[in-house]
């Protein structure tokens, strides 16, 4: 198998000039606090366009965040072209600088085999993580790849909780089937730095860098549902409103805030303690939900042509000003 530059990426739909893939990656890896100076993070490779992608990108961040990269692959024994593939995974490490390892496990075909590969790869990301003293793995999921995963809980009938998918950052055993705390994986974060990326903004950057990578041919087989759901059902959907895959992580993001809230996390609260209770639209909740994960004071546009001011001391959110009555005198 010969390594693939790939097609040229689709066109972006409603951006003349989209941000490039390390200016999106850098953005999520700050405002979500992935990574900091001194870190280890484990880069999880297979030589496809994604990993391929991630793995370019952590490197050229290492000078501006000052973390460390290692890189890992595996092999699940399930196809003759996985060790040509992770090849081109070592051959970009070694040219970036970027300490490679890979492990080799066995995954015996039969029922449910994807859930059982991939059970398997965490426990070999687990382990090299632990025996390099990475604090987190990377993973290279994009937008799209959240999206199709909030469409196939629905169609699976996931409820609110099973619909808060693909996090920016999570405990590697909530996420990952069959590792648990007291594992390998134990203090280990799972981090996904490109989640704010389409998937034609990896392909873009692979093209501007000219990195080789390698297709998976099971991401073309219908037999699998999300490759259906990637090939029929999104691109419909994006026929009806082009900015489904946005909808559907913004979607993913209110979900997953209160799920947080339900578990203990603190209300938005107003000075004097009453509940910040007006009507609010989705992107100033999302906004309001940045700036408290940041703990940034922040102004909100509310209806009427009003603003308030909030800010955030312990997890919480507290009026600070608001010009709502003001302005409408």
């Amino acid at each position: 198998m010969s390594p693939s530059p790939g097609p040229p990426p689709p066109p972006r739909r409603g951006r003349s000039h989209p941000p490039s893939l390390i200016r999106l990656a850098e953005r999520l890896i700050r405002d979500e606090r992935l990574l900091a100076r001194g870190d280890v993070v484990l880069c999880a490779c297979s030589g496809g366009p994604d990993s391929t992608a991630l793995l370019h990108v952590l490197a050229m961040l290492r000078r501006r965040i000052g973390h460390e990269v290692v890189a890992h692959g595996v092999d699940h024994g399930l196809r003759p072209a996985a060790a040509a593939e992770l090849a081109i995974a070592r051959d970009l490490a070694e040219r970036l600088g970027v300490p490679y390892s890979s492990t080799r496990v066995d995954v015996a075909p039969g029922a449910n085999l994807q859930a059982r590969a991939r059970a398997a790869r965490f426990a070999a990301l687990a382990a090299a993580s632990a025996a390099r003293g990475a604090r987190a793995i990377a993973t290279g999921h994009t937008a799209d790849d959240r999206a199709e995963t909030v469409l196939l809980r629905l169609l699976r009938g996931a409820g609110p909780r099973g619909l808060a998918v693909l996090p920016p950052r999570a405990p590697l055993w909530t996420d990952a089937a069959g590792a648990a705390p007291g594992s390998a994986a134990a203090g280990v974060e799972l981090i996904r730095p490109l989640l704010l990326a389409r998937r034609a903004d990896v392909l873009a950057h692979l093209s501007r860098h000219r990195l080789a990578f390698a297709e998976d041919p099971s991401n073309g087989d219908p037999r699998f549902t999300r490759v259906r759901v990637r090939r029929e059902l999104l691109p419909l959907l994006e026929d009806l409103s082009p900015a489904i895959v946005e909808h559907l992580c913004a979607l993913s993001d209110m979900l997953a805030a209160g799920r947080d809230r339900l578990a203990g996390g603190d209300p938005a609260v107003l000075d004097g303690g009453e509940p910040l209770s007006m009507p609010l639209g989705r992107a100033q909740r999302l906004a309001i939900e940045r700036a408290r994960k940041l703990g940034r004071p922040l102004r909100v546009l509310v209806r009427g042509g009003g603003e308030i001011a909030l800010g955030f001391p312990e997890e919480s959110s507290v009026l600070i000003e608001d010009r709502s009555e003001r302005r409408g005198a």
